[in-house]
């Protein structure tokens, strides 16, 4: 004697809608994935958290102070066949001062490569007072075999620095790019 299967159409819908949620959850674990790293970077850019330097919605500080800064320039590749480096080692600026820094690049590839800057601040706490008006690490910088590209960094730290207690008798900050 054959068994008789009995199907019961409510269960194979429930089975269809469970299915369909986990693929859906699947899915969308993977598009957070993957969108996680340009969401930090955006949170990180906006509040200056970890030491990340905030993009300058102005072009000039409020007010320029009568004491010095030094800002340190740091410059590493990871992995990017590009020679790499500050122009200047360290400047020394009014805090309030907007200024202009370079560093160079030099491709050592036998094509052409493209790369971005990331960008941190020591210490930490000084990233959310260093505010860079224009700079090489917000777009893609592509170089030809061989070619060499001086990439400019406009910036000015903050006068509201001055106000933070941990950071009030501060002397040098620094300011690492990674390529």
């Amino acid at each position: 004697m054959a068994r008789e299967t009995i199907t019961d159409p409510t269960k194979k819908n429930t089975n269809r809608v469970v299915a369909g949620v986990c693929i859906a959850f699947f899915a969308g674990m993977i598009g957070m994935a993957y969108a996680a790293v340009p969401l930090y970077t955006m949170f990180c850019q906006a509040t200056g958290y970890g030491g990340t330097v905030k993009r300058a919605t102005q072009q000039y500080a409020d007010r320029v102070l009568d004491r010095d800064i030094t800002v340190r320039f740091d410059a590493n590749t990871a992995g990017v066949p590009w020679e790499f480096q500050p122009v200047a080692r360290s400047v020394t600026i009014k805090i309030g001062e907007t200024v202009e820094a370079h560093y160079s690049a030099t491709n050592k590839f036998d094509r052409p490569f493209t790369g971005r800057a990331t960008f941190n601040v020591q210490p930490e706490l000084a990233g959310p007072y260093f505010n860079k008006v224009e700079c090489f690490c917000f777009t893609d910088t592509t170089l030809k075999p061989g070619e060499s590209l001086d990439m400019p960094v406009v910036f000015y730290v903050d006068p509201d620095i001055v106000d933070v207690p941990e950071l009030k008798d501060l002397k040098t900050i620094t300011l690492s790019y990674t390529m």
